[in-house]
This record gives C-alpha cells, structure tokens and sequence, in this order.
C-alpha cells in the first residue's frame, strides 16, 4: 500500500512539476524573450492544424480570459473532459469504451483541423477577438 501512494506522489509531483514549467515558459520566458512556439505545419502547408492557437489559448485561459481562449482554439475545452473520462474508464477497466472515446478523440480532432481550414467554418480558425 506504501508503494502506491509513493507512485501517487511521485505523479503528482511530476504533474505539478510539468504545469508549473508550462506556466513559467508562457507567463515569463515567453514575453521576457519574446520566443512562442511556431506551427511547422502552418508553415509548410499555410493551413491551420488542430492545435493551432494553443498556445494563445493557455496564455488567455491563464489570464481568466475563458472567451479568448475559446476563441484561439476551442477543441482543449472539448478533448480535455473527453481525456479526464477516458483515463477514468482505463483506470476502471472500461477498455473496450475507453477505445470508443479514443477513436471519438481522435476523429474530432481531424475532423475540426479539417473544417477550421474552410470559408465556411472559418469561426473555427484563431480569432483574437
């Protein structure tokens, strides 16, 4: 029993430790440097990736700015309740709807980095609004 709760600990210390860098890279070193984390995939093909705005969609949602952030990239407030379910039914056993929700996971985020690159959907392009 000791032993798992030093497993507990240590991943909640590496949890901490992980969102605590993330916010020091996006709150100091970012603006302190002016360095941010380019879209290759943006680059190359001048289309928006599921993930494009991430990054300014953080920085928002650190600043209480829930909108904003909605509006840089709305899929982390879609996947990021499907996640904490999918790790709920793989801790529980639930393997065969843990698969679905992965599958589910994975086809919307093509889907959306799809449709945010045509007219029609250009809402769900990065929008600073």
């Amino acid at each position: 029993m000791k032993q798992l709760w030093t497993r507990i600990q240590m991943k909640i210390y590496l949890a901490f430790f992980l969102i605590g860098s993330g916010i020091l890279y996006l709150k100091v070193l970012s603006p302190a440097l002016g360095i941010s984390i380019p879209c290759i995939f943006r680059k190359i093909t001048g289309l928006y990736c599921p993930g494009c705005g991430m990054t300014r969609a953080s920085l928002a949602l650190l600043d209480g700015d829930i909108y904003q952030s909605f509006r840089y990239n709305m899929l982390i407030f879609i996947i990021i309740p499907l996640l904490i379910l999918f790790y709920v039914l793989e801790k529980r056993g639930k393997e065969k709807y843990s698969q679905v929700l992965m599958w589910g996971m994975l086809s919307i985020t093509v889907l959306f980095g799809i449709l945010r690159n045509f007219d029609v959907f250009s809402w769900l392009a990065p929008t600073l609004i």
